[in-house]
């Protein structure tokens, strides 16, 4: 697909992989919608790009819906979705003093990292389906899952679940999704340079870089948008998880 003109969504675009990736598409010359719930945030890197800013909650439907409408309304019927907003929790199921992991910490995550992504996928592709594009295919979506699907580590019960749902839910989505010539794609990233680790002294960044087998170092998120955008130009990419991960393979802690 050729993103030079199309409208896309990026979610969780004002910062880390989300924004990277919507700096990539509108380099493209894509018109991109970044839906996000930092608004301040968020507006600066729309404007940046050229871009437009919705502040969501990819979790709640009524929201996810009027964010479309708008978005649609702006740039057109998106035709790319990438799936980039979530949340990292690091809880233990019972904690070293005893302390019970909160349901309302495991729902939260659950709600963002994998109802979220449906949530999107769904109201996208009603969206999508409606203004019935021509042509071979008429969109896709690329979810964001994680390494910690498979590996996941000590205090990762909730976010690795979550993102081990994501997964499971590419290849329906893309089956019940191909009669309408819409692709879905999953990227498990490792670990990357998000801003989460951006604030972590420069030895502790190295020493996390030191776990990747090669390149040993953390992955950037421009990496992560270069994948996007050949996951985007490869048709014949369908339905499938692509680890980013230099190899790593998580240790319990």
């Amino acid at each position: 697909m050729d993103i030079n003109g199309i409208a896309a969504v990026v979610t969780g675009g004002a910062s880390g992989l989300g924004n990277e990736t919507a700096k990539m598409l509108a380099a493209g010359g894509a018109k991109v919608a970044i839906f996000d719930l930092n608004e301040e945030v968020g507006t600066r890197a729309a404007a940046e790009i050229g871009g437009a800013f919705f502040k969501v909650n990819v979790s709640d439907e009524a929201s996810a819906s009027a964010a479309f409408e708008a978005a649609q309304a702006a740039h057109g019927v998106a035709q790319v979705l990438v799936n980039c907003a979530g949340v990292a929790p690091a809880i233990r199921i019972v904690a070293k003093d005893g302390t019970r992991h909160s349901l309302d910490a495991y729902r939260k995550a659950v709600e963002v990292n994998l109802i979220g992504t449906f949530n999107m996928i769904s109201q996208f592709a009603e969206g999508l389906i409606a203004a019935k594009i021509e042509g071979e295919e008429a969109g896709i979506v690329v979810n964001t899952a994680s390494v910690a699907a498979y590996d996941g580590q000590i205090g990762q019960a909730a976010y690795a679940s979550s993102k081990g749902g994501v997964v499971g839910l590419t290849l329906p989505a893309a089956r019940d999704l191909a009669q309408h010539r819409i692709r879905v794609m999953t990227i498990a990233p490792g670990i990357f340079l998000t801003p989460m680790l951006m604030g972590l002294p420069q030895a502790a960044q190295d020493s996390l870089g030191t776990q990747v087998p090669h390149p040993s170092r953390l992955g950037r998120p421009s990496e992560y948008a270069q994948l996007v955008g050949s996951i985007i130009a490869n048709p014949m990419l369908n339905g499938e998880v692509i680890r980013l991960d230099g190899a790593i393979r998580m240790a319990p802690r």
